[in-house]
C-alpha cells in the first residue's frame, strides 16, 4: 500500500492529477471515441498552463495505448495551447481539438480571422477540430471549412433552435453532428430523427428494469458456463455445454486460435480448447463474452469492460491476486442490470460469485466495495467522490490515470 501522502490528491492539486473519459456514441450505439478531460474543483484556477499539461499528459502517454486502437480522442483545447505550439510532440492520429470561440475582449473579426491561420495550421498536420454551433455564424463563418466536428449542447439550446442548426449545417459543411448531454433514450431518439450522427452522454448506461423480462438464450449459456467454471467442472461438463451453443463454441476457438493467443498449431477441439485456457483465463473470457451478448446496447459492454480492468489495476495496488480477479467481475458484472434489463439482484441470483464480488455489487461494501466506488467516480462528474475515494485508498492521483488510460486501451482491443 502506498502510505505516501505526496501524490494523494486534494482540491488543491485534482486538476492536473485526474483524467475522466465520457463516450461518443454513433447511431447504432457503438462507442466511437471517448472525451477525456480534466476535472479541476475550481474552473477558476484553469489556465493555459495547466491546458498544456493535460494535453501533454493525456496525449503524450494515451499515444501507445488508447492511441493504438481505432477510436477518437476528443481533446477540449485552449487557444493560448495552440499559439504556444504544445501540440507539436503529439502525434495528431485519432485526435480531436475541441475548438472555443474568441474571448470576448479578442473576438473582432481580424482577431478571428487572425487565428484561422493558426488553425489551418493544426488541421494541416492531421489533427480534426471540432467547435461549437458558434461556427455557423457570419463572425466565423471562414473556421468551419476547417471542421470535422460541430457539437451542440441540448441542454441549453431550445428545440427550434437546435433543428435551424442542424438544417444550416446539412447545407453548409460535411462536418458531423454531435448532441452533448443526451441523458435519455427518449433524447436520444428525438436528436436522431433532428440528423445528428454522434452523441455524447450517459444515457445508455441507466438501466431500463422491464418487470419480469428473462434472461436472453445467449447470456443464459454463458452463465451455465460461467457457474460450472466456479465450481471447477470436469472438461468433459464444460464441452458438453460449448457443443450445445454454436456461437459459444465458434467465438472459443476464434479467442483461442487468434494470434495475440500465440499458439502454434490451430485448435479445433472444444475439449483441447478449455484445457489449455484453464478455468481461470476460461472464467475471464465468459465474463468478457457476457457484456458483449448484449446486442441492443453495444457501448453498455464496451463500458462494462473498461471497468472490470480498471478495477483489476487498481486493485492489482493493494490486494492479492484472487482479489484482483475479483475486481474485474465487480467491474464486468457492474452493468449486469444494464445488460440483461433485469435488476441485479434478480441477475446475479443466477451466478454463483465470491462473497467480497456480491457484497460490492449488492450492498456496497467489504474490500472491493471502495474500488467500484472509485471507478464510477471516473466516470462520472463527481470530483468529490473522485478524490475521496482516491484518498482512502491511498492510491495516487498519476496511479489511478495511468490504470485509466491502460484499462481504455485494453477494452478497445477486447471489444468490437
Amino acid at each position: 500500500m502506498n502510505t505516501s501522502t505526496h501524490g494523494i490528491i486534494t482540491p488543491e492539486n485534482v486538476a492536473t492529477l485526474a483524467i475522466a473519459r465520457q463516450p461518443i456514441l454513433d447511431t447504432k450505439r457503438n462507442v466511437v471515441g471517448y472525451e477525456l478531460f480534466d476535472r479541476t474543483f475550481n474552473r477558476k484556477d484553469f489556465t493555459a498552463a495547466s491546458d498544456a499539461a493535460l494535453l501533454f499528459n493525456l496525449l503524450s502517454n494515451a499515444d501507445s495505448e488508447v492511441l493504438s486502437g481505432r477510436k477518437l480522442i476528443f481533446i477540449n483545447c485552449t487557444h493560448q495551447t495552440l499559439a504556444a505550439g504544445h501540440l507539436e510532440l503529439i502525434e495528431p492520429e485519432r485526435v480531436v481539438l475541441e475548438i472555443p470561440p474568441m474571448p470576448a475582449d479578442q473576438a473582432e473579426p481580424e482577431d478571428i480571422e487572425t487565428y484561422r491561420q493558426t488553425l489551418a495550421e493544426v488541421h494541416r498536420r492531421g489533427f480534426k477540430l471540432a467547435f461549437d454551433e458558434t461556427v455557423l455564424t457570419p463572425a466565423y463563418i471562414s473556421w468551419l471549412s476547417l471542421a470535422s466536428f460541430i457539437k451542440l449542447d441540448i441542454s441549453r439550446l431550445k428545440d427550434a433552435q437546435l433543428k435551424s442548426i442542424v438544417v444550416q449545417a446539412n447545407h453548409a459543411t460535411p462536418a458531423r453532428l454531435v448532441a452533448e448531454k443526451v441523458e435519455t433514450a427518449e433524447q436520444f431518439e428525438h436528436v436522431t430523427t433532428l440528423g445528428f450522427s454522434l452523441f455524447q452522454g450517459y444515457w445508455f448506461a441507466k438501466p431500463v428494469l422491464i418487470k419480469g423480462q428473462t434472461i436472453r438464450p445467449a447470456q443464459a449459456t454463458i452463465i451455465q458456463l460461467i457457474n460450472l467454471v466456479r465450481k471447477q467442472a470436469s472438461t468433459n461438463e464444460i464441452e458438453e455445454v460449448l457443443k450445445h451453443d454454436p456461437t459459444l463454441s465458434f467465438n472459443l476457438l476464434r479467442f483461442i486460435n487468434s494470434a495475440g493467443f500465440g499458439l502454434r498449431c490451430e485448435v479445433t477441439s472444444f475439449k483441447h480448447a478449455v484445457m489449455i485456457l484453464g478455468l481461470k483465463k476460461l472464467f475471464r473470457w465468459a465474463a468478457l463474452l457476457m457484456t458483449s451478448a448484449n446486442t441492443g446496447a453495444p457501448a453498455v459492454g464496451s463500458a462494462a469492460v473498461v471497468r472490470g480492468r480498471l478495477m483489476e489495476l487498481l486493485a492489482a495496488e493493494l490486494l492479492p491476486p484472487e482479489e484482483c480477479d475479483n475486481a474485474f467481475v465487480v467491474g464486468i458484472f457492474s452493468m449486469l442490470d444494464t445488460m440483461t434489463g433485469m435488476p441485479l439482484e434478480e441477475a446475479l441470483a443466477s451466478i454463483s460469485l465470491p462473497q467480497t464480488v456480491t457484497d460490492a455489487l449488492l450492498f456496497n461494501k467489504g474490500l472491493l466495495a471502495p474500488f467500484l466506488q472509485l471507478t464510477l467516480a471516473c466516470e462520472s462528474a463527481d470530483d468529490t467522490a473522485f478524490a475521496e475515494n482516491t484518498n482512502a485508498l491511498q492510491l495516487t492521483g498519476d496511479q489511478v490515470n495511468w490504470a485509466h488510460l491502460q484499462a481504455l486501451a485494453w477494452a478497445e482491443n477486447m471489444t468490437p
